[in-house]
């Protein structure tokens, strides 16, 4: 490579980095891998993104620089042939609850543009195009009328009694001559002779011109300039009279129909962070706090008949059931129908009744509850069914109702927020359109559809714009994020990825990888972090970290092409080329205890019964979108938490748990959410292990001198901690156009004690030196000090492969994957507790290399044999094949999915047919 096509990284040394040197060749795919905790993101994120954002505020005018403070620079001696650099990370894009998948990816702006511009409003009384009429409306009728008609132009006059003949005297100044009285015309002299005062009520026009109907230019130019003084006198109304029929034809420019006065469409009409377009109930947000439709009818395969309305139980409310059920035959309402399969029409009947005040619907029900709230039992009632409901004014859209009379081939703005991205794409593909319309809206299609067809390529077509942001996964935010930056196409950039593969099935890999090579293809430099061996085999360039985590990382093993990887020894050539691999058990467990759930029908669900065995390894998949993590977290998780007794949120729709329940009696949901709400929160005081550590600290001569006790070595209240960074060891500087930066504490310089409690030693070692030794590091150490208690504690945390990680490590800088491995070593400390508890592992393998996921199916066999289940919702192929059962929900993502495919072990999954996992899982086995 020429020295000029390459970005040229020299010696970095930051964290475990061995003061290497990198070469990424420019305008190419990079994969950097290596084993957790190698160094990979400390190369790509902390070094090269970290550089590339410094070198850009640099270059900032001193007056920009001044509002974003001073970024450190990394701990490399240089970098030549840096471009500017955009990180991709797994992170949730935004806990705004109005940010949503339309605004993030700004598909939602450019829909409001042309609604805006293109959208016809429709009244809802006639359903005609409400339209406002111009002068150019009014010439086009003149000359569809035959030659030589007379005609009378005029404009409703505003008058009153008192003050009429002032009123006279100045339209005769104006050079006006007749008036139109009750019909009749009659000239401006004739009224003022005979003192004329109008009745009330009476019409008066004033006549602007009488005219027969000639084609001319210079007529209709002429006639041009009185319709508009007819539209200025008339206050935007004029009257077009003919006067052999004595038919009328009136022409308004004010903006209505039928009666009813639209709003103009504008781009903030159709926005819903904006007071003006915003649904006036929710402001916006889409749900509002009222009586929750879950919480009053909890068993939806209940009848009304069969008491399925809750607050109609008990002998008093039951006299509304029983009402209910004598007016029900008139509206042919199924009293023994189970309230998930009526119809809205049924429903509406079931809530809002007939519209008659003293109908005996819920709503009715509830109204009459607020109207009596002086009573205590009925304030507790009402309060018992109150929750986040979907706003019944825009029914979640977010918009202000008369939005939806604005359309676009029949389909309004709201429709089309509501509806899976593939099914959007076909739809605006599809929109017919006229001359004008195709002119004024063909930029704003080519982004919409530019931007729909990356997301569809990063198997998102599943979601919809109305979906909010912070309900998104990890992966989802991240593949959105890409397609956002797609959809921009900028060229000439770095792009550095956080392992875009996550939460993605097989089938979904290969469309990331042609999304990436765009990206490349536009003439951006793309560098990925990544453990996914069909990206690897896609990559241009390989960079090997390693050879080991931690102090045994930090080295550059091999850099090259696939092919020469495949012959290399390391860690991950000897995986990849099977040298080492990821053994399939020898013979599955078998068990006959089952959980089920059965009629599970929440988001895409379509009603599907699930058996799930116990105590044995179970894994849950299906393409991306596909229902799994509904079926598991949704549904699952909640149903059981409240049969065990557990506080827990509500779960989703479904029939039935039924099955071997005693065999459970506790239940662990491992999910990615970080440790801990504060960024203070490590490992070592997730797994209990930091406690003995500040004991022990206590315990030493000079502590005991100074009155120190285990709370002056924390950090998380006051004593010992510094009060500079208040224990964090850093300080959080907000910028104004850029992402909060972290610089060093100026005080403690990142130890994040004060000076005297840094004083107190044991072994030789301060309370931060301990907090920086790595946990393979720290087992040694109070090994060999007879600190078994810690050990015990610190040991599971190596057993996961967490070994590399610092012990006092902030869970903000820890990957999903960590903290969900995190968890489960504190769960393997606890795990010989005698309780029965079931695991729900939500994509363990995230940021995992091959020897990781050894080591993890290790831990998921112990915590077997310690007598406890585990189900684990996954992708990756090697932990499907190692797996005692597997369910396959599909076929498809969205609507198209949310059906068992397959139920079985991972020999037979690779015979079924209809299943995307078996194809992909045919090598592996």
């Amino acid at each position: 490579m020429k020295t000029t096509d390459i970005v040229y990284i020299k010696n970095a040394h930051l964290h475990n980095l061995k003061n290497i040197n990198v070469s990424i060749p420019q305008n190419k795919l990079t994969v950097i891998t290596g084993v957790s905790g190698s160094g990979k993101s400390t190369l790509a994120f902390d070094t090269l993104y970290a550089e590339g954002q410094r070198r850009y505020v640099e270059s900032l005018s001193s007056y920009a620089r001044q509002f974003l403070g001073k970024l450190e620079k990394p701990q490399v001696d240089d970098i030549k042939g840096l471009a500017p650099a955009i990180a991709i990370q797994q992170k949730v894009i935004s806990g705004n609850s109005r940010s949503t998948v339309g605004t993030s990816t700004e598909i939602y702006d450019y829909l409001r543009l042309l609604f805006s511009r293109v959208g016809k409003t429709y009244s809802p009384v006639s359903g005609e195009e409400v339209k406002k009429d111009e002068v150019t409306d009014v010439i086009n009728y003149i000359t569809q009328l035959p030659e030589g008609g007379k005609y009378i132009l005029s404009s409703p006059l505003e008058w009153e009694d008192k003050k009429f003949p002032e009123l006279l005297k100045l339209l005769k100044s104006q050079g006006y001559v007749r008036l139109e009285v009750g019909g009749r015309l009659i000239t401006i002299d004739d009224l003022e002779s005979f003192g004329f005062i109008p009745e009330k009520g009476i019409e008066i026009n004033l006549v602007i011109e009488r005219f027969s109907v000639e084609y001319e230019d210079e007529f209709l130019q002429r006639f041009a300039d009185s319709v508009q003084t007819a539209f200025y006198e008339g206050k935007g109304i004029c009257f077009i009279k003919n006067t052999e029929t004595e038919t009328t034809r009136t022409f308004s420019n004010a903006f209505e129909r039928d009666g009813i006065t639209f709003l103009e469409p504008t781009i903030h009409f159709f926005s819903f962070n904006n007071p003006y377009g915003a649904c006036p109930m929710c402001e916006g947000y889409g749900k509002v706090l009222g009586i929750d439709e879950d919480l009053v009818i909890t068993n939806k395969n209940l009848s009304l008949y069969e008491d399925a309305i809750l607050c109609w139980r008990g002998e008093k409310m039951s006299e509304w059931k029983d009402e209910f059920i004598k007016q029900s035959a008139k509206y042919k309402f199924p009293i023994h129908k189970p309230y998930f399969e009526l119809t809205e029409s049924q429903k509406e009947i079931l809530w809002k009744g007939n519209g008659d005040k003293d109908f005996p619907c819920l709503n009715n029900f509830f109204k009459m509850l607020e109207e009596n709230t002086y009573k205590i039992q009925y304030r507790v009632m009402l309060s018992r069914y109150r929750g986040r409901t979907i706003c019944p004014e825009c029914k979640g859209k977010r918009l202000r109702p008369e939005t939806k009379y604005v359309k676009i081939n029949g389909y309004s703005l709201t429709d089309w927020v509501d509806i899976p991205l593939d099914q959007l794409y076909k739809i605006i593909q599809d929109l017919s359109l006229d001359s004008y319309q195709k002119k004024v809206s063909q930029r704003l299609l080519f982004e919409i559809n530019n931007r729909l067809s990356f997301l569809l390529d990063v198997g998102l077509g599943y979601l919809t714009l109305n979906r909010a942001s912070n309900t998104l996964s990890g992966g989802e935010s991240q593949r959105i994020n890409l397609a956002t930056s797609l959809g921009s196409s900028l060229v000439g950039s770095i792009y550095i990825l956080d392992e875009p593969s996550i939460g993605l099935h097989g089938r979904d890999t290969e469309r990331l990888i042609s999304v990436l090579k765009r990206l490349r293809n536009l003439g951006n430099t793309v560098v990925v972090v990544e453990h996914d061996e069909d990206i690897m085999k896609a990559a241009d360039y390989l960079v090997d970290i390693g050879p080991n985590a931690g102090n045994l990382g930090g080295e550059v093993v091999f850099e090259g092409n696939f092919k020469d990887m495949l012959k290399n020894h390391t860690l991950t050539s000897d995986y990849l080329n099977g040298d080492k691999k990821i053994e399939v058990p020898a013979k599955r467990r078998k068990t006959k205890e089952f959980i089920e759930i059965t009629g599970a029908r929440q988001n895409n669900l379509k009603g599907i019964d699930v058996k799930l065995p116990l105590h044995c390894l179970t894994v849950i998949t299906g393409v991306s979108g596909s229902g799994k993590s509904t079926l598991m977290k949704d549904i699952l998780t909640p149903a059981l938490q409240r049969k065990l007794g557990l506080s827990g949120d509500k779960p989703g729709s479904f029939s039935e748990l039924k099955g071997n329940i005693k065999e459970i009696e506790h239940l662990e949901l491992v999910d990615q959410n970080p440790i801990g709400k504060s960024s203070r929160s490590n490992p070592a005081t997730y797994v209990k292990a930091f406690d003995d550590i500040r004991d022990l600290f206590a315990k030493q001569k000079l502590s005991i001198l100074n009155g120190y006790k285990p709370k002056h070595f924390s950090f998380n209240v006051e004593g010992g901690r510094c009060e500079t960074c208040q224990g964090e060891g850093h300080i959080t500087v907000e910028m104004q156009f850029m992402a909060d930066i972290e610089l060093e504490c100026e005080t403690c310089h990142g130890k994040r004690f004060k000076q005297e409690i840094l004083e107190v030693q044991y072994e030789g070692k301060n309370i931060a030196d301990i907090l920086e030794m790595t946990i393979e590091e720290s087992i040694v150490f109070f090994k060999n000090n007879k600190q078994d208690k810690i050990v015990t504690k610190l040991q599971p945390l190596e057993d996961v492969g967490l070994g590399y990680l610092q012990l006092g490590q902030s869970s903000g800088t820890l990957s999903g994957g960590e903290a969900q491995r995190i968890k489960l070593a504190s769960f393997l400390v606890k795990g010989n507790a005698s309780e029965k508890t079931l695991f729900i592992f939500d994509e363990p393998s995230t940021g995992l290399h091959f020897d990781d996921i050894n080591k993890l199916l290790k831990s998921f066999n112990a915590l077997i044999e310690k007598g406890h289940s585990v189900m684990v919702i996954e992708h990756h192929p090697d932990i499907i094949k190692c797996a005692d059962y597997v369910v396959d929900i599909g076929p498809e993502a969205g609507i198209n999915g949310g059906q068992v495919v397959f139920s079985g072990t991972p020999e037979d999954l690779v015979k079924c047919k209809k299943s995307y996992t078996g194809l992909y899982l045919k090598d592996k086995l």
